[in-house]
Formats: structure tokens, C-alpha cells, sequence
């Protein structure tokens, strides 16, 4: 009873066993949070703006780089989700209903993390989210890598990605004291 629980917090089973739909959910909810975000503020001049750590790559990259990422994580859920309910094991069919809301709760939360850094500026609550985001998508990993071993290595980019997005998120906020507002912002511009 408690494990159904849990299939009420995911995208229907529908999403996960067709590759178009797998693939498409993250890539248009991807974009569709981008367009609004960078619509309602200009997301390359904030960037611009900002002190970066080492190593930070021009704004242009994070776009392609999601894209693939996104169009690999859907569809490592698709060939995880019909592996895992075609198998005899109840156990392992379990497990990808489990993956399935996993895999939910990690695309919400990385969804979240663009209002939160460029739309809201709170670049605290944003490196929470991410390391929410990275410690979700390690236990959905861990749950493919049973499940089926393509559905692991699929994900092994994101966490690879996540780990370096982590990394300049806390770069920026720390190297900004926590503070991307538009007065500290306003500010940085007029010492430069």
C-alpha cells in the first residue's frame, strides 16, 4: 500500500514506455522553462554580470549541453521502465515504478533550479535544489544500473554535468556573497 503511494507522485507509465515521449517531456519541459525564465529577465547579461569561478563556460553551451541531456535521461527512463516492467522479477518491476517516480521528483527539482537562480536570484536555495537534483539522480541511477546497465551509463553525463553545474553554482554564490540581486548586480557593474 505505502510503495503505491509513491506511483501517485509520477508522470504517468504512459510517458515512460513510449521513446518519443520519454525523450520529448524533459527536452520540451526543459525548454519551455528556459524560454520563461530568460523571457521574463535576461538570464546572458545576469550571467555576464556575475563573478564566475574557473572554468565557467560561455552561456551559450548550457542550451545544447541540457538538450542532450535531457534527451538521454528520457531515454534511459523509457529502456529502464520497459526492461524493468517486462522482467518476471516482481522485484525488479517494482523497482522501475520506484525509478518512475525517482525520475519524477529529480526532473521537478531540476526544472525548479532556473526560476531559482535567474528568476527569484537566490542562489543558495538554487545549490540546494541541485544537490537535491544529484542526490535523486544517484539513486536513480542505482536503480537502473539493476534494472538495465544502457539506463545506468545513460546517466552518467548528467551526474557528470550535475557535479560541474554544482560547482559553479556555488562558485557564483560564494565568489557574489550569496547576493545575485539586481542592486549587487547594479553594483559589481559600476566598480568594474
Amino acid at each position: 500500500m505505502a510503495s503505491n503511494l509513491w506511483h501517485y507522485l509520477s508522470l504517468p507509465t504512459a510517458v515512460f514506455t513510449s521513446p518519443v515521449a520519454a525523450i520529448l517531456t524533459p527536452v520540451a519541459a526543459g525548454a519551455l522553462v528556459g524560454y520563461t525564465t530568460t523571457s521574463v529577465g535576461n538570464t546572458q547579461s545576469i550571467y555576464k554580470a556575475l563573478r564566475q569561478p574557473p572554468l565557467y563556460p560561455p552561456g551559450w553551451v548550457f542550451g545544447p549541453v541540457w538538450t542532450m541531456l535531457y534527451s538521454a535521461m528520457g531515454y534511459a527512463s523509457y529502456r529502464a521502465t520497459v526492461a524493468g516492467l517486462a522482467s518476471p522479477s516482481s522485484t525488479i518491476r517494482e523497482l522501475a515504478y520506484t525509478s518512475q517516480t525517482l525520475y519524477t521528483i529529480q526532473l521537478a527539482t531540476n526544472l525548479v533550479w532556473m526560476p531559482l537562480f535567474f528568476g527569484m536570484r537566490k542562489p543558495l536555495a538554487a545549490f540546494v535544489d541541485i544537490l537535491v537534483v544529484a542526490g535523486t539522480v544517484l539513486g536513480l541511477a542505482n536503480n537502473y544500473r539493476k534494472i538495465e546497465g544502457v539506463s545506468f551509463w545513460l546517466l552518467m553525463p548528467y551526474l557528470g554535468w550535475l557535479g560541474f553545474a554544482s560547482y559553479l553554482n556555488f562558485g557564483v554564490g560564494y565568489l557574489n556573497d550569496w547576493d545575485i540581486s539586481d542592486e549587487k548586480i547594479g553594483r559589481a557593474k559600476k566598480s568594474n
